[in-house]
């Protein structure tokens, strides 16, 4: 066992999922989760996703031989200042967040010479927040990006990857930059898209609705302060997806002038596109 004592910042959905998963794999392996709110804690620890909870983040992370900060993104900053000074030598840190430069140079910046940070986003989750959602199998399946830098231990990189590959995730390398730019496309994006949707419409169509429309807008349950600490921090790299979305909505609206051919090749295209990416998620999921 390569961490025996993990210490979890945020014992919430993918906090709480963590536990569980890593208790599951590693039975004697000691979890210690650190929160707000002592409710919390104690919902964690009765389901088994952690063993001790505490308020105090340094009594948390105290002893850790990995620490992973699960909290919304805008926490992560003032966390690494409080835990510094509280690593144990030799400890890694790692992260849940859905961003990626900020944490990279904030961690690399903040953390003693002898605490090593790799960056990690688990492209795992719900709409739904809260503990009481926590499940083992959230990671199964699902992809981690582990964003080293030029500053990364490659040691602590491969230690933290095979952490997560033995949560039975798939793992792949991007630079922290090269993360944000993507995942503002195919996350964040379609975040602000669905609530886009959700606030353009008239009561009485909402009262219309039907799969399609909730299937669609599904993410837009998310919590507000999480997805706009998200928004802010990776600003840069949305507002270029909010153009490129821009310029194809731009034109639909020449199609739409046009006499059909060239609107069914266009939907038809994207039809095709999208259904051989999900054709190739379920091969990588479930293989031969």
């Amino acid at each position: 066992m390569a961490f025996p004592h993990i210490a979890i910042l945020g014992v919430g959905l993918l906090g709480g999922s963590l536990g569980l998963a890593a208790k599951s794999k590693w039975p004697d392996v000691r979890v210690t989760g650190y929160g707000h709110r002592k409710s919390t804690l104690d919902a964690a620890r009765e389901i088994g996703a952690i063993d001790a909870g505490h308020e105090d983040v340094a009594a948390a992370v105290r002893g850790a031989d990995l620490v992973v900060l699960c909290t919304p993104v805008g926490l992560f900053s003032s966390l690494l200042r409080e835990i510094a000074p509280h690593l144990k030598h030799g400890a890694i840190v790692t992260d849940v967040g859905s961003t990626k430069r900020s944490i990279v140079t904030t961690a690399e910046a903040t953390l003693p010479a002898h605490a090593r940070f790799v960056g990690s986003h688990p492209m795992a989750g719900s709409e739904k927040r809260g503990v009481e959602f926590a499940r083992t199998e959230l990671f199964a399946g699902a992809v981690c990006i582990l964003t080293p830098s030029a500053l990364t231990d490659p040691a602590a990189l491969a230690l933290v990857e095979q952490f997560w590959r033995d949560l039975r995730m798939r793992t792949t390398r991007l630079s922290p930059d090269d993360h944000d730019r993507l995942l503002a496309d195919v996350s964040h994006l379609p975040h602000a898209v669905a609530a886009a949707l959700i606030a353009m419409q008239d009561d009485r169509a909402l009262a219309l609705c039907g799969k399609g429309f909730l299937d669609t807008t599904r993410i837009g349950g998310g919590d507000g302060g999480l997805w706009r600490d998200i928004f802010i921090d990776n600003r840069e790299h949305l507002v270029a997806s909010v153009g490129k979305l821009r310029g194809q909505l731009d034109h639909l609206l020449g199609l739409l002038d046009g006499d059909g051919a060239a609107l069914a090749v266009w939907l038809d295209a994207a039809a095709a596109r999208r259904e051989a990416q999900v054709l190739q998620k379920l091969r990588e999921v479930t293989p031969d």
